[in-house]
């Protein structure tokens, strides 16, 4: 069954279409992939996570799921972190190959 999920997510990803639409998730991803990790370290279940934090174990398993529909605060991704005996840490990153201008700039190089 493997093979054949790595056989789908190839085919899948050979369209352009779907390769843009999943790397534009990556970040995302990425994000709940150190969620998850974090919670498997901390040895809890989410019961247990949603019981240190004051929440239900379907809100933290909605936190945990990356849905569209659930964006959660900082102040609430800070409880969970502090809940797994971890700190949340958020931190800008420049992308590489974007230059992004600023609106004055992009002013005066239109007065020139």
């Amino acid at each position: 069954m493997a093979s054949t999920l790595k056989q789908f997510k190839t085919r899948a990803l050979s369209r352009p279409e779907v390769r843009k639409a999943y790397q534009a998730l990556d970040d995302e991803f990425a994000f709940l992939d150190e969620v998850l990790k974090a919670r498997a370290a901390s040895g809890l279940t989410q019961a247990e996570v949603a019981e240190r934090v004051g929440t239900t174990q379907s809100a933290v398993a909605r936190l945990e799921s990356g849905t569209k529909r659930h964006s959660p605060s900082l102040a609430t991704l800070q409880r969970y972190a502090r809940a797994l005996g971890y700190r949340l840490e958020l931190r800008l990153v420049k992308s590489r190959g974007r230059r992004v201008r600023s609106r004055r700039s992009a002013d005066k190089a239109g007065r020139r």
